[in-house]
């Protein structure tokens, strides 16, 4: 099986240039070792973690204003890592989560050619065991609600890791499944606001989906 082919490319993300290597296409594929099999991951599927998507770009572009003072963050559902490449460069304290068994590799590899520090990672998926990566003030991620049956997988996983009072703040691209989320999400205590960004000046079609935001206070209601 060959080596997947590789595309080199710098982003500008407000005052920020982020270097990334990325998968050339969507037609790369490569499972040696069958580890992606045998979560699972079939070859159609296996280099969707590897593209830059909109929704990622969105995310990356909030967080270069994200607050994160004394805020420990979680990207879940990283891929590329975009948004933790720039959180990683504003010095914030930002650990990523993914399924793909090969996310890891390239989060090493774009976090040295962008000389920043290691990066905390743990592949787990959102219905897997309780992990060790303990809880967050603040829980971020793009485009994760592909199928309605990781609408209660992804807010279990988020309720798992939230702080009492924590904020999570999801992209999602429109492919309908984020009513149902964001009713789990309130059945588990946070509020609930969205809106449509403003992406004319980073992205080169327009964006239909939505900037989903939760915060619950920690306080009893």
């Amino acid at each position: 099986m060959a080596s997947p082919l590789y595309r080199y490319q710098t982003l500008t993300i407000g005052k920020l240039h982020v270097h990334m290597r990325t998968l050339l296409d969507n037609q790369q594929f490569s499972d040696d070792q069958g580890a992606a099999e045998a979560l699972g991951i079939s070859s159609a599927s296996w280099p969707l973690f590897g593209t830059l998507w909109p929704s990622g770009q969105v995310l990356a572009q909030l967080m270069q204003n994200q607050d994160i003072t004394n805020k420990r963050i979680l990207e879940v559902g990283c891929g590329m890592a975009l948004s933790s490449h720039v959180l990683n460069a504003r010095h914030a304290d930002i650990t990523a989560t993914d399924y793909h068994p090969a996310a890891e590799e390239f989060l090493l590899e774009n976090t040295r050619i962008n000389a920043g520090k290691p990066i905390p990672f743990t592949r787990t998926g959102w219905g897997d065991p309780v992990s060790n990566l303990g809880f967050f003030d603040l829980i971020i991620g793009s485009d994760l609600l592909y199928e309605a049956e990781h609408v209660p997988l992804l807010a279990g996983f988020i309720n798992q890791h939230a702080k009492p009072e924590c904020d999570v703040v999801i992209i999602d691209p429109g492919r309908g499944n984020h009513a149902k989320f964001s009713k789990r999400m309130v059945a588990l205590g946070f509020s609930h606001s969205q809106y449509a960004p403003d992406t004319q000046t980073y992205l080169s079609a327009p964006f239909k989906g939505r900037v989903l935001q939760y915060h619950r206070s920690g306080k009893p209601s």
